[in-house]
């Protein structure tokens, strides 16, 4: 069984991308492969990473693009170029639109810092969700990995883990353990999850000639294949 190729998408520093690198190199990705990092700005520390890593990059800078439908054009372009089958936004800072995702239905995951419904959609990123829940005065937050839809942090939910706030934590350090504490750890699980689902949608396609007209396997070729 091939594996699922996977691109990741960051922004920044990419500690959610060396977590991934990590799990994948200790066997905890079996069924997916970190084929390429797209970069969002160039100078990013998550590109040196993934150099270190041997794995391919490239930046895709929206600013040098007229507008958001020619930035996710030259993004697809180079998705479909490497043939990825996944993308993990891992710290990407933009968000998406509806017609860049119905290229991959069910194939984009992102992680999130908190535990969606809470402190979750637009204007909730970085800093911002950390901020929310000490002003709130929650007593837990966390973690989400989520499929990605049209709505910002609304899609499907995966896996989530939660994280204790504490005593005089600022936002700083409560990111710090919320990634130590379940990003870094339901991400790569998570990835696994979705990457081992595709990748054995892939091979039972392969065993099959005959599609209908939504590309889908009839029923009659399934129960006979069974038989």
């Amino acid at each position: 069984m091939e594996k699922t190729k996977i691109a990741v998408l960051v922004s920044g520093g990419g500690t959610n991308l060396q977590a991934l690198i990590d799990a994948e190199k200790a066997g905890n990705i079996p069924h997916g492969k970190i084929s390429l990092v797209v970069a969002s700005k160039p100078g990013v520390f998550a590109l040196e990473r993934a150099a270190k890593a041997g794995i391919p990059s490239v930046v895709i800078e929206r600013k040098t693009y007229a507008d958001k439908p020619s930035f996710e054009e030259a993004l697809l372009k180079v998705l479909k170029e490497n043939g990825i089958q996944m993308i993990v936004l891992a710290g990407f800072m933009l968000v998406l639109s509806a017609d860049f995702v119905k290229h991959y239905p069910d194939k984009i995951i992102n992680v999130h810092p908190a535990l969606i419904p809470s402190f979750c959609g637009d204007g909730f990123y970085g800093l911002h969700v950390h901020e929310a829940a000490l002003k709130y005065g929650v007593k837990v937050t966390g973690a989400t990995v989520h499929f990605v839809n049209e709505v910002t942090d609304g899609g499907k939910i995966i896996l989530q883990k939660a994280v204790d706030i504490l005593e005089g934590d600022t936002p700083e350090v409560l990111q710090k353990r919320v990634m130590e504490q379940a990003e870094w750890i339901i991400l790569p699980k998570a990835c696994e999850i979705v990457a081992e689902k595709l990748a054995k949608e892939v091979a039972l396609s392969e065993d099959f000639d005959d599609y209908d007209s939504n590309g889908k396997i009839p029923l009659k070729t399934l129960l006979h294949h069974d038989k």
